[in-house]
């Protein structure tokens, strides 16, 4: 019970951030400021389908972008599995949100989209607002949390 609780309070809190932060959430030039809770699986597995739901609840909502639903939720989810996976190495947990959801949304806006002015250049744009979201505002809060765990044990 408690892991779906936390899953729930996971996914309502990045979904509210997302849409309560739209302007600057989507497109090309986003800092997505609920990507900061990507942290989150270091410290619970609750947090992977949490994320999920809540980017897909936050991109059925408000993404100007109709593929963003699969894509990007896609990306999210993935990313979730793959910090999850490397929660034993704290810098590294915000790493795959960076990698795939530059790599992917890049590729959705470009290819999907025609987002100008390059392939190249909308993943770069993608992976520097994550790279903000999850390690100049993420990494902090991971390490705050670390101690204070006692959060993930209500």
């Amino acid at each position: 019970m408690r892991f779906w609780l936390q899953a729930a309070a996971i996914g309502g809190i990045y979904a509210a951030l997302t849409i309560a932060l739209a302007p600057i959430s989507y497109g090309p030039l986003q800092v997505r400021v609920s990507e900061s809770l990507t942290i989150l699986p270091y410290f619970t597995p609750a947090a992977v389908p949490g994320l999920f739901i809540g980017c897909l609840i936050s991109n059925a909502v408000m993404s100007p972008y109709p593929l963003d639903f699969i894509i990007g939720s896609g990306a999210t989810l993935t990313a979730a599995l793959l910090s999850y996976a490397l929660r034993k190495v704290p810098w590294l947990v915000p790493l795959p949100p960076v990698a795939i959801n530059g790599a992917a949304i890049g590729a959705m806006l470009y290819y999907m989209y025609g987002v100008p002015p390059s392939l190249w250049a909308d993943m770069g744009y993608v992976a520097l607002g994550e790279g903000i979201a999850c390690y100049a505002i993420g990494l902090p809060i991971l390490k705050y949390l670390e101690r204070h765990r006692r959060i993930f044990e209500l």
